[in-house]
């Protein structure tokens, strides 16, 4: 046989050789260190009246707890308000709970367990909700903060982010309470105030579970949800969040002389050094990576997708960069990859024709575990090179929550509970988002962020948006989840 025969049929022999690797890792293909609870023996399911649900929930969207950036203009008296209102509407879980006030809005609940000796669980949902951006009332189906009830939803700003989770969890909580639960494992509500601002009322309230020392089994906060024909298997699938980014905004700022627009510098001035700035940094992205939750959340989500997506996961040694390439062909795909980069604001001259003295832009990172604020500087400084700019942090940054465990109890009571709730598979996912349970990882080493309620990826753009609804199969089923969970994980 010619040399070039023989070549020939050592190609096709490893053509072969690698077409039945890549079956064979298909077809027996199990994702590693990611439990799925099924020895988990979940409570029944409760009774739920839907219809008063809505109803107290249409009450709470009414209550405007707006956290402005501004907080001037914020109206206390609207959380004193809520507080009240759930007083009135859970009386049977207000009987059975402690109720305490941190950092003057930030509502701490604790049901006493029977046993002493098991961590308790802790249970988030935040009170305030965004503003609604002047002059588009008008873009809404019904008014923000009227609270309609139409059309099988309740409407209005907060519905979902995060008085739908308020709302169903104190529902789940009641019917509990009004039926004579009693928990073994002691259960802790924490509903932050001023959440979209500054977190402020969630860091006092993990300081001051800290000082009683308190290690929890588990917390639970607001973050990922039930995805409807989620872009890896088609289907639903729910995605409990194992993490969350980081947060640091950098402050880069150009010094210059200043005078008349009409004699311009050679060098262009300080609004064009400070642009090749802001260019060389956002020109340098970091790289996308397939670990961490991201990749677990493909390896979980694998078998039940088409043989193609399960093919790829399973063969990420040949098709990774193929994978990189189709998650991070959209924005959120790609921002679950890698520390994203984001100029959001500019200042330069206070008029037309002024050159600045200084010009400053603001750049938000969400740092990405396995990264860290040091390394964004240091990436950034690199960028920048022999600019003259000055680089530094618009406030102390917030590093990325380590990464939970999807092997713990914990996780199999969560991933039970959602699954049965939710019928759906469960993986785990990273939060691109910041919630308050950032700050409770002093309190308990699994750290858990979702929301059961089923959306899909386009509805996903309501929250924070306009036309902000909770329909109400969603409204039953969070109370569900939530009723379950507690007693489920409270009585093992």
């Amino acid at each position: 046989m010619r040399l070039a025969g023989k070549i020939a049929l050592a190609v096709f022999a490893g053509l072969i050789l690698l077409v039945a690797v890549v079956l064979v890792r298909t077809l027996t293909y199990k994702p590693a260190a990611v439990a799925d609870g099924r020895d988990v023996r979940v409570a029944p399911p409760v009774a739920v009246d839907v219809d008063r649900a809505a109803q107290r929930l249409s009450a709470a969207v009414r209550i405007q707890t707006v956290s402005h950036q501004d907080r001037a203009e914020d109206q206390p008296a609207e959380w004193a308000r809520l507080h009240a209102f759930l007083a009135e509407a859970y009386p049977a879980a207000h009987a059975a709970m402690r109720r305490e006030l941190v950092a003057e809005r930030t509502l701490v609940f604790t049901w006493p367990g029977s046993d002493a000796a098991l961590a308790p669980i802790v249970l988030m949902a935040h009170q305030d909700v965004v503003p609604v951006t002047p002059g588009t009332e008008g873009d809404w189906k019904h008014p923000p903060f009227g609270g309609v009830i139409a059309e099988g939803a309740v409407w209005g700003r907060g519905a979902i982010d995060d008085k739908g989770s308020l709302i169903t969890l104190f529902e789940g909580l009641e019917t509990l309470a009004a039926g004579g639960f009693q928990p073994r494992r002691t259960v802790i509500v924490v509903s932050g105030h001023d959440e979209e601002v500054r977190g402020g009322g969630a860091r006092a309230a993990a300081a001051l579970l800290k000082s009683r020392g308190i290690r929890a089994q588990f917390v639970l906060d607001e973050g990922l949800a039930v995805i409807d024909g989620n872009p890896l298997t088609g289907g639903r699938l729910a995605l409990v969040g194992t993490a969350e980014k980081g947060f640091a905004t950098l402050k880069v700022t150009a010094e210059a002389k200043g005078g008349h627009s009409s004699a311009p510098p050679k060098d262009g001035g300080g609004v064009l050094t400070l642009a090749r700035a802001v260019a060389a940094i956002a020109d340098r992205p970091f790289p996308m990576r397939l670990d961490g939750p991201a990749g677990d959340m493909m390896a979980t989500a694998a078998p039940h997708a088409p043989f193609v997506v399960r093919m790829a996961v399973a063969n990420r040694w040949l098709f990774g960069p193929l994978l990189k390439s189709q998650l991070g062909a959209t924005p959120a795909g790609a921002a679950l990859m890698h520390t994203t980069i984001a100029p959001t604001m500019l200042k330069g001259s206070p008029k037309e024709n002024v050159l600045p003295q200084d010009a400053t832009a603001w750049i938000n990172y969400r740092i990405a575990p396995g990264d860290s604020s040091a390394e964004v500087m240091a990436r950034a400084r690199a960028a920048v090179g022999d600019l003259p700019v000055t680089l530094a942090w618009n406030r102390p940054p917030d590093e990325p929550s380590p990464v939970s465990s999807t092997t713990s109890d914990a996780w199999k009571v969560i991933a039970a509970v959602a699954g049965e709730t939710a019928r759906a598979p469960v993986a785990p996912g990273l939060v691109t988002a910041a919630t308050d349970s950032r700050y409770m990882q002093p309190v308990a080493k699994d750290v858990y962020r979702f929301q059961p309620m089923a959306l899909t990826v386009e509805t996903t753009g309501m929250i924070h948006g306009t036309n902000e609804h909770l329909t109400l199969e969603n409204l039953g089923m969070a109370v569900q989840f939530y009723a379950r969970l507690v007693a489920t994980a409270a009585s093992r």
